[in-house]
């Protein structure tokens, strides 16, 4: 019993993090690459859901004013979520009538973009964050593939260009491990969601967002609920900033995991493999298993203490264990950096991991998250 429990512990969080990402590689190589057609500019409307972003929103919006894409019209909302501080007032200096500057009260993330979306007027809608950087040719290069009618939605790439000296190395290295996964899935025609940063959707496909899901999940998945693809476009590139405190990182994956489950839950249809095939497979590979995962690593290592006379295998694989997590401590222990960098990717795992099991239990017993808070993140 305990060698059949230690073996189901260990093969499914090695599938959910090298097995998948190996299968699709591999179904990669066979796959052939999509042309991307040449279309006519795109009516577009650009939202920013914002709360408290006063020190970000000017140059975000400048930035958004300057994009270089033709668009046929260009509206840009900026959907203030009770905010505070000067975030409505900044933007209302701009003196654009291009940008339509909502105050609104608190209510949540989805809320403020269920209301923005009501009043876009474009066929397309773009989402980001107001503290991300743009260049000036970013939505053009996200908005290409939307020349394909079977394109529903389209994400690009965030990039950490500076990670700290603590946690925010290995939320830059995760950064690099998703954009690989989401495209080897787009090379096999399976992406299953895009990053909220930088986010398009056909205004024509958009359901609005319940308010305890993750937004950027729950929009972009609106798009093969319509029978169309999402695709990733990684020249279409956001600058970001990681995390370096290990108390924001754990309060942040523990959100999105929730969030994730809760998203999961109101897009369940989608995990019907007879239904949406090679897409359901990989939404359940992708955010299913991956966030059932961490919860097994303990009663696997549970099992492999008791299978400590079990043979050579179990006793090298327990020391992996223990080595793991106890480079993870002292990695944590490493306010100032000192130790090696793989100290601090021990921590950053070990944070992450931790956050993702509090999660799955906190949905379990029906916590949700309404709210937000993006200065908890930085």
């Amino acid at each position: 019993m305990a060698k059949t429990i230690f073996w189901l512990c260990l093969l499914l969080p090695f599938y959910a993090w090298v097995g998948y990402p190996l299968l699709l590689g591999l179904f990669g190589l066979f796959a052939k690459p999509r042309p991307v057609p040449r279309g006519e500019p795109l009516s577009v409307t650009v939202i920013i859901a914002a709360h408290n972003e006063g020190a970000h929103i000017e140059h975000k919006l400048r930035t958004l004013l300057l994009q270089d894409y033709p668009a046929s019209d260009l509206q840009i909302i900026l959907a203030s979520d009770g905010s505070s501080d000067h975030t409505v007032a900044a933007a209302l200096a701009l003196h654009d009538p291009r940008v339509l500057v909502l105050d609104l009260p608190r209510a949540g993330k989805a809320g403020a973009l269920n209301t923005a979306v009501e009043l876009a007027r474009n066929d397309i809608l773009v989402f980001t964050d107001a503290d991300n950087q743009w260049s000036t040719d970013t939505l053009g290069k996200l908005l290409a593939p939307m020349a394909d009618p079977q394109v529903g939605a389209c994400g690009g790439h965030m990039i950490i260009p500076r990670p700290g000296h603590n946690l925010s190395l290995g939320d830059s290295l995760y950064r690099h491990y998703e954009a690989w996964l989401r495209e080897a899935e787009n090379r096999t025609g399976c992406m299953v969601s895009a990053d909220g940063a930088l986010l398009a959707l056909r205004r024509e496909l958009f359901q609005r967002i319940p308010p305890e899901v993750n937004d950027d999940f729950f929009i972009s998945t609106c798009a093969p609920v319509a029978g169309k693809r999402i695709v990733y476009v990684e020249q279409a590139q956001v600058l970001d900033q990681g995390v370096d405190e290990a108390g924001k990182q754990y309060r942040r994956r523990l959100r999105v995991t929730v969030g994730g489950l809760q998203s999961l839950a109101q897009r369940r249809e989608l995990l019907n493999p007879w239904r949406h095939g090679g897409y359901a497979i990989a939404l359940i590979s992708h955010k299913l298993i991956r966030r059932l995962a961490p919860v097994l690593l303990l009663p696997l290592l549970l099992c492999n203490l008791w299978l400590w006379d079990a043979g050579v295998f179990y006793r090298l694989l327990l020391i992996a264990q223990l080595l793991g997590y106890g480079a993870g401590i002292l990695g944590l222990l490493d306010s100032r950096g000192r130790l090696p960098k793989v100290f601090r990717l021990a921590a950053f795992v070990l944070v992450t991991l931790a956050g993702m099991s509090v999660g799955l239990w906190q949905f379990l017993r029906g916590r949700r998250y309404a709210l937000w808070n993006p200065q908890q993140n930085r």
